[in-house]
Parts: structure tokens; C-alpha cells; sequence
């Protein structure tokens, strides 16, 4: 079958018996087959999560075609409040931007797996707020951006990124050490679409300089998070962690050595959950299907 009649269909809503079911038979009339499927129920808010990969049987179908019939068909069911559905083709390749700072390597990390197909994406463009980034974009011929940050206001900085973002028709925004704060407006008109990796377990040593201050309270584990960007400062709903084991021996510098390992694992599996269409948000929580 062709990669273009294979579709991932991700519903949220109340739950209540027998939505397995209905949405199954829905997908057969409109003769889709389920090859993969996940849910799940939370156990508080008894709110339902359901992931569902499915192929065209013997029909012509698309991606319009199957949202449309199922919309029609689960009319009662997504009209409740805090109800959505996403149909989405597996052949749909999100456009990525990778913004940076100072630091490289979570750039050069997701460039080369975006490079070698473990990302199934396209990277349509790197802005970076320091100039030397532009040596890393050039060796995966993705176009370079520098924006400066000192010798204008930030306002007309982040103006600069923003008219960016929307000039490559960007999908998905990643801070890969992006070490400068997104004004509320572009959070919100970005939310649920810009990931950020931040050097710390959060909620841990959340701001700056989090692996002196991870020394500095003695932990022995430290670790990276990957989370969705909000207006509340690395509050954002977790999409993936990862974490080294450490020991008295190390200095700041060690941990930071370290923990650079942990961002670029985390922020790597962060962004191939979100663009497989693996995670649901509700509030500040997420509920990944991995």
C-alpha cells in the first residue's frame, strides 16, 4: 500500500463506553484498517486518549476524506467540551526551524539525524542569534539566519524570528539552546508548535545556570528536559527527560560536560515524538504514545 494512504488518527475526549468501538467502526465503513493502535484512560480526570494508525483497505482515501467522514460520523461524541480529533497522512513531513545560541551541539545533533532519516522531517532553516552557527547550518545546506540581539531591541529582534518563522512556513519551532526568552505573544502564537530543551531536570534549577546550581545542592543525578515553550518560564508541559548518574568528583564544568549528552538524547526523542504525533497535551501534563 502506499505510504500516502497510511494515516494517524489522535482523539481526546470524555470518556464513556464504547468509543473503541464507534471510532473502529467508523474507520471500516469509511474503509480504513487498523494497523497500530494505542489509548488510554486517565485515572482522575477519567479523560480518554486514543492514537491509531490506519491504512486505506481496497479504497482511495484521504487525508480530507477520512477527517470529514469521521467528524460526521462522531458528531455527539466531539461536540463535548474538551473533545479534538487530528487526522493527519504518515506522509506528512512537518517544516522544522532550529534556533541557537552560543552552543552547538544539540544543533549539529538534531542536523545529523534529521540528515541520516531518524527524523522524519524537513529542517527548512537555522536562526541563530550568534554568527559562528552558521558554519554548522552550512554543513547540512540548510539556510542560516543571524539575528542580532545586542545592537538592537529584543522586541526588533524576536520581530526578526517571527517574520522568519512565518516566511519559511514553519510547523515546528526548536530552542536547540536557545538561550534567550520568548515574549508572551510569540508564546501563545506559537504554543503547542515550539519545543525548547532546558539543562536541568526540571522543575529543578529552573533559569539560569542550572548545573551550578546542581552542584552546588549536591544531587547525583542530573539530567535535560524537553518541554513545550509557554509564557511561564520552563513551566511548559514535558514531552521527555533524560538523566546521568554523577558523583562528588564532579565539578560544574563536569556536570555540564554531561548534561549535554542528556539534552541532545532528550530533545532528539522530544522532537520525533511530536512530529509522529505521539503526544497529547491536557493543561500542563502530556500523555505520550511512544
Amino acid at each position: 500500500m502506499e505510504h500516502a494512504q497510511r494515516f494517524r488518527v489522535m482523539l481526546s475526549c470524555p470518556d464513556r463506553r464504547g468509543i473503541v468501538a464507534e471510532l473502529s467502526r467508523h474507520l471500516a465503513d469509511l474503509g480504513a484498517t487498523v494497523v497500530a493502535a494505542a489509548q488510554f484512560t486517565a485515572p482522575l480526570s477519567g479523560h480518554f486518549f486514543m492514537r491509531y494508525e490506519v491504512m486505506a483497505d481496497g479504497v482511495e482515501l484521504t487525508e480530507e476524506g477520512l477527517d470529514s467522514g469521521l467528524r460526521a460520523g462522531m458528531a455527539d461524541l466531539l461536540q463535548q467540551a474538551d473533545s479534538s480529533l487530528l487526522v493527519r497522512s504518515a506522509q506528512f513531513r512537518p517544516r522544522v526551524a532550529l534556533l541557537a545560541s552560543k552552543a552547538s551541539h544539540c544543533v549539529v545533533d538534531v542536523l545529523q539525524r534529521w540528515r541520516t532519516g531518524e527524523l522524519d522531517c524537513d529542517i527548512v532553516c537555522v536562526i541563530a542569534n550568534h554568527p559562528h552557527i552558521a558554519e554548522n547550518a552550512g554543513w547540512f545546506k540548510v539556510p542560516f539566519h543571524h539575528v542580532d540581539f545586542k545592537d538592537q531591541p529584543k522586541e526588533a529582534a524576536f520581530g526578526a524570528i517571527d517574520g522568519l518563522l512565518d516566511e519559511y512556513d514553519v510547523d515546528v519551532t526548536v530552542l536547540a539552546r536557545f538561550m534567550q526568552v520568548f515574549p508572551d505573544d510569540l508564546a501563545h502564537k506559537r504554543a503547542g508548535a515550539m519545543i525548547n530543551i532546558h539543562h536541568s531536570f526540571l522543575p529543578s534549577f529552573a533559569g539560569a545556570r542550572p548545573y551550578d546550581q546542581a552542584h552546588a545542592r549536591g544531587v547525583k543525578l542530573v539530567g535535560a528536559t524537553c518541554h513545550y515553550v509557554t509564557p511561564d518560564l520552563d513551566e511548559g508541559p514535558i514531552i521527555d527527560q533524560e538523566v546521568l548518574r554523577i558523583s562528588h568528583r564532579d565539578t560544574p564544568a563536569d556536570l555540564r560536560r554531561k548534561g549535554r549528552l542528556c539534552e541532545r538524547e532528550a530533545l532528539a526523542r522530544g522532537l520525533r515524538l511530536h512530529i509522529e504525533d505521539r503526544v497529547f497535551v491536557r493543561g500542563n501534563r502530556t500523555v505520550i504514545f511512544d
